[in-house]
């Protein structure tokens, strides 16, 4: 699987194509040896072009880092948009992008001492594309956790969670962490709901009768104690993240696109593990 997704590839080629003109992008694509893939008389056409070079093949190129494959040369480049780029769509579908595939963007101010007294110190800026994870720790890959989780709410007809994920997924693509957050929330609460009724409780319960069944209804309990997931006296884990689904209001110091990109990380990683051991119980 590539590092990057699709999407995030195309808005690397968007912000390139909005900070280079038809003439840069000639250079770049006799740099990168793809001149002969990326024509068009259009910006548009040029974008789509570059990354769908980008996409369906495995290319080498030179750059400045040294020899790279195209895709992260593409990405790259696009990171280092001015910051009148950094307002547009493109912009916020590639740092989206970027966030679901593990990645966040850097940056980094030095001062340059002047080297004469009569000399103002300067700055210097650095952009980095850093792991927000470890790359070697398995299970912590977010596409890959969520094509796993799709193949097993498929599996299971799921399809109200399933629903709700691919809502947040678009939204959370797109930019809208509101949208994604509140879809986040639902497809927790269905798929909870959707494994307690499969295990027998009664479809007409409410969600926390249904949270409760899970931790105690049914024999075994499904959400285990031993693991603090839940407890029908105090607030344990699954309980937990569902108070934290839903937030009041802002908090300082924490974007909307960090908590967005928090909710989404924790969603999948949890959601593939209740829905791993749903799998292994009704096998």
């Amino acid at each position: 699987m590539s590092e990057f997704n699709r999407m995030t590839l195309v808005a690397a080629a968007e912000v390139v194509s909005d900070f280079h003109s038809h003439s840069d992008l000639d250079v770049l694509a006799v740099q990168w040896g793809i001149s002969d893939r990326c024509g068009g008389s259009s910006k548009a056409a040029r974008v789509a072009s570059l990354s769908r070079t980008a996409i369906d093949e495995e290319i080498e190129v030179y750059t400045e880092a040294g020899v790279v494959d195209l895709k992260r040369a593409l990405v790259e480049t696009a990171i280092k948009a001015p910051d009148n780029v950094k307002r547009s769509q493109s912009w916020r579908k590639l740092t989206a992008g970027l966030r679901f595939d593990g990645f966040e963007i850097v940056e980094t101010r030095t001062e340059i001492k002047p080297a004469h007294p009569w000399e103002q110190p300067r700055t210097q800026k650095r952009i980095d594309l850093v792991r927000m994870l470890p790359d070697d720790v398995p299970e912590l890959a977010f596409r890959e956790a969520e094509s796993e989780i799709v193949a097993l709410l498929d599996r299971h007809g799921f399809h109200v969670a399933k629903g709700h994920l691919k809502q947040a997924m678009a939204a959370f693509q797109r930019g809208e962490w509101a949208s994604s957050n509140g879809a986040l929330r639902n497809f927790y609460e269905s798929y909870l709901n959707e494994v307690a009724e499969r295990l027998g409780c009664a479809p007409e319960k409410d969600s926390q009768a249904k949270r409760n069944f899970l931790g105690g209804g049914v024999q075994p309990p499904f959400l285990l104690a031993d693991y603090n997931e839940w407890d029908g006296q105090k607030t344990q884990y699954v309980q937990a993240l569902m108070n934290r689904m839903h937030p009041h209001g802002g908090h300082p110091g924490l974007s909307e696109e960090d908590d967005a990109t928090f909710r989404l990380q924790i969603s999948l990683i949890t959601a593939r593990l209740f829905l791993r051991r749903f799998d292994a119980r009704v096998r």
